[in-house]
Formats: C-alpha cells, structure tokens, sequence
C-alpha cells in the first residue's frame, strides 16, 4: 500500500552510493523528490536519472532535493552516478526495507512472467517530511517536468 498525501513520509537510514548512511530526516526544511527505480544502468533508470540530473538547477530553483533509491547495492550505485555524473544521492535497499515502508515493492509482469520488483514511483515531501504528491510510473524522460508542475 503506498502512503497518501498528507501522510508523513516513513524515515529510514541507508548507504548512498558513496556508502556513507543517508538519513531521510536529516533533509527537513527542504522539499524532496524520493524517486524509487528499479535497477542502476538500464534504459529506463538512467534516462529518468539523467533528465533529474539535467534540470537539477530547476528543480533547486523550486527547493526541490532529489533523492533516488533502488534495490541495487552502494557499488553498483557509485558505478551509476560516475558514469552519468549524477549529483544526487541513491539509496541503496538491498536488504528491501524502505521500498516496502514505501509499498513500491509489487508483484509484476514481464513478457508472461510474474515476479516481485520496485515499480517506478516519486513521492515530493513537502519540508515537513509529509508526502504532497504521489506521481505513479513517471515518465522518464520527463520526469523533471511532472515534479515542477
């Protein structure tokens, strides 16, 4: 079940791609786009990382911090963030805990094949940490967009 609107965004401490902790909490005061992917360095994840990296100073602009967490470990997330330059920090959940606090972990589908993974979704934390918005399967190349509207 993911949380509503209005509701406060679970906190929660893991490595980033530097693997040094990141707490959630420690970015109150700032407005935060949590972005949950499924996997480092696949088409889709690194279109959506590169169009938050490219308008990153929009996004700054409108107090706006990016945070991205998936699955991957902290290796194959500094992996991902040199080769793309990315900026932000990435959550590394291996162990699962914070995209199921964030009921983003769901069964799917694949060319006839069902199995469990992290379904593309943002949550934009008002700087209270309570979630304003819900953007369900954004798109990827426009994500930078759907979070300025």
């Amino acid at each position: 079940m993911l949380p509503e609107p209005g509701t406060p965004a679970p906190d929660f401490t893991a490595p980033d791609q530097h693997g040094n902790p990141f707490t959630l909490s420690s970015l109150r005061g700032q407005k935060v786009a949590l972005y949950f992917y499924p996997k480092d360095d696949t088409p889709g994840c690194t279109a959506q990382a590169c169009n938050l990296r490219d308008n990153e100073m929009q996004l700054a602009a409108q107090g706006i911090k990016v945070v991205g967490v998936s699955t991957d470990d902290a290796a194959s997330h500094g992996k991902f963030a040199q080769k793309y330059d990315l900026g932000f920090p990435l959550v590394a959940d291996a162990d699962k805990a914070i995209v199921q606090a964030y009921g983003v972990w769901q069964e799917k589908k694949n060319y006839g094949k069902t199995y469990w993974g992290t379904v593309r979704t943002t949550f934009l934390l008002d700087e209270n940490g309570v979630i304003a918005r819900v953007i369900k399967r954004p798109d990827t190349k426009e994500h930078a967009a759907q979070l300025l509207k």
